[in-house]
């Protein structure tokens, strides 16, 4: 399998090269501090590398623009600088450099097809709360097919993904059980238990977690999650990076 050289920015901004291009998601370059709105977000980690360390930013896989977690200020101003910027269809009509995308919608960049595939920030009927979210699949000749969850929180949806990508061979979750109280006790985003499920309709893709740290809103912790998957014999498929190291995604 090609190896995916990647780095963890921190939260959900991941950085990595594939089929020739350099992808990130969810820009988040802000310093520590708190972000006023619907629900009031501490940001509590600083970012592990700056944008002009990174590489070339070819194409920015954004899974919404609502939330201070996934684009920031820093990251929303990173985005006229990036060749493309693939996004939903409402974050289109926001941002001009959005290409928006609906479900099960491809984009060519090369030889790489990027899919937006569906995501839920939340219950079922989450979206007239939190807004729609996108996540992606990423396939190129010679290369291993990657699934970026985006803020999702539905196994069924991973299911039906996978059904559709059966060759999914790297599966980037957003988890951390984000939590502002929208939805009572209900996650916003994947947790240790139902990242554990997600893995298990993934058949043997390595799961790299992301979206684990550096906000007060995820309200479960990264140590967690490799517990829990270690408790299920699953421990062997996680591949936790470290921010700021480069590493391979597989």
């Amino acid at each position: 399998m090609t190896t995916i050289p990647a780095v963890l920015v921190g939260g959900p901004t991941l950085y990595f090269t594939y089929g020739g291009y350099g992808f990130l998601t969810d820009p988040t370059f802000d310093e520590p501090g708190v972000y006023e709105g619907g629900s009031r977000l501490r940001k509590l980690t600083g970012p592990a590398v700056r944008p002009s360390a990174l590489g070339p930013i070819d194409v920015v896989l954004l899974s919404h623009d609502e939330h201070a977690d996934n684009l920031d200020n820093a990251g929303r101003a990173l985005l006229p600088e990036v060749p493309l910027v693939l996004g939903t269809a409402e974050s289109a009509t926001r941002i001009p450099q959005v290409a928006g995308l609906v479900p099960w919608q491809e984009h060519r960049i090369g030889d790489v097809t990027v899919t937006a595939v569906p995501a839920l920030h939340g219950p079922e009927g989450a979206e007239a709360v939190v807004g729609f979210v996108t996540g992606f699949v990423l396939e190129a000749p010679g290369e291993p097919t990657v699934y970026v969850s985006g803020d999702n929180a539905s196994v069924d949806l991973v299911r039906r993904i996978g059904e559709r990508f059966p060759a999914i061979a790297i599966a980037v979750l957003f988890t951390g059980a984000a939590n502002v109280g929208a939805f009572d006790d209900t996650d916003l985003t994947l947790n240790a238990r139902t990242a554990l499920e997600a893995a298990g309709v993934l058949a043997d893709a390595v799961i790299v977690p992301v979206h684990a740290e550096g906000w007060l809103h995820f309200s479960e912790t990264l140590d967690r999650l490799i517990g829990i998957f270690e408790h299920a014999d699953q421990g062997h498929r996680l591949r936790v990076l470290t921010p700021g190291e480069r590493s391979d995604l597989a």
